[in-house]
């Protein structure tokens, strides 16, 4: 199973679309700086855009309209 699922990240963002642009911006970004939200042994991905995801469902990532 995916965690975090799908179904969970569409109700707080409205479009699979706008879900996949927050992701990877925000996965170049933990690339580039080095700079994670949550402590290494929290996430339960070992990538950065499932990293990424796992932030966005927990609120640490902001989306502007």
């Amino acid at each position: 199973m995916i965690y975090p699922s799908i179904d969970s990240l569409l109700m707080i963002v409205d479009s699979k679309y706008k879900l996949v642009h927050v992701a990877s911006e925000r996965s170049k970004q933990m690339i580039t700086n080095n700079h994670y939200q949550m402590k290494e042994e929290e996430y339960v991905s070992k990538k950065p855009i499932g990293r990424s995801l796992e932030e966005l469902e927990k609120g640490l990532i902001k989306i502007k309209e």
